[in-house]
């Protein structure tokens, strides 16, 4: 079923002159002492599809948790549309930055689907009416119109994935940030959350081991490999330089 384009106007931002996501420079090293970036500088543009990969270590989900905040670089400097990370701009750089987790259990913890996705507008100081417009755009963006009423722990793990995108959508983020959105679903379910990601138009940063998601769905690949960037451009082209994939712990597609 294609999204109704009428309710997929409700996510199309005004147009941001520069990055919507810009990284100057960001270092960060854990307590421990483990050094997690080294110097990681990105820009994303407006209505960019961008793959972040890389092996299991590389500083992926460190990088993606700087994004709003949930952790806060030793060095360097992050903005997202213009705004610049910093404490007193949390609230509003949070409500900009959809983040979609890896387990959807970990963002779906109300008694109905309505009421998680109302969870953020709600917490927005939005007014009933803003939040009712809001949830009916969110679930039929991710063709989830009829499921309001539902009990999300009883959903299927395709259709938690759909409702935990619908939770941030409904706060018209400026970026969707989602981390390995096609682990542990079915062929069914994978080929249906590709579909749905294409066809959101919304600037998108994909941290992901799916290469073959990427292949289909990301013009853009950055490779991270011991919290470096070790390159950054075309999908089309890096996925054909065998050896720098296999240098950094990745495997061509096909």
């Amino acid at each position: 079923m294609p999204i109704n384009h009428e309710v997929k106007k409700d996510f199309i931002l005004p147009k941001f002159d520069g990055g919507v996501l810009q990284i100057k420079d960001l270092h960060f090293t854990y307590p421990d002492g483990h050094v997690a970036l080294r110097g990681i500088t990105l820009n994303i543009y407006d209505g960019e599809k961008v793959a972040l990969v890389g092996p299991n270590g590389a500083g992926k989900s460190t990088l993606i948790l700087h994004m709003n905040g949930i952790l806060n670089g030793n060095r360097g400097k992050l903005t997202i549309a213009g705004m610049p990370l910093e404490k007193e701009n949390l609230p509003m750089i949070r409500a900009m930055v959809g983040m979609v987790f890896q387990n959807p259990d970990d963002q779906l913890f109300s008694p109905t689907v309505f009421d998680d996705v109302a969870f953020g507008p709600l917490h927005m100081g939005l007014g009933e009416e803003e939040i009712y417009k809001r949830v009916e755009a969110a679930l039929a963006a991710v063709q989830m119109e009829d499921f309001g009423d539902r009990l999300s722990h009883h959903l299927s793990m395709g259709q938690k994935k759909r409702i935990a995108i619908a939770t941030v959508l409904a706060m018209k983020p400026h970026i969707l940030i989602l981390d390995e959105p096609s682990t542990v679903l079915d062929p069914r379910s994978r080929r249906a959350l590709i579909n749905l990601l294409h066809e959101l138009p919304i600037t998108m940063l994909v941290s992901t081991h799916d290469l073959h998601m990427v292949q289909e769905l990301l013009p853009r690949i950055v490779i991270l490999d011991d919290g470096e960037i070790v390159a950054d451009g075309p999908t089309s082209e890096l996925l054909e330089d065998k050896e720098l994939l296999e240098a950094h712990g990745l495997e061509q597609p096909y």
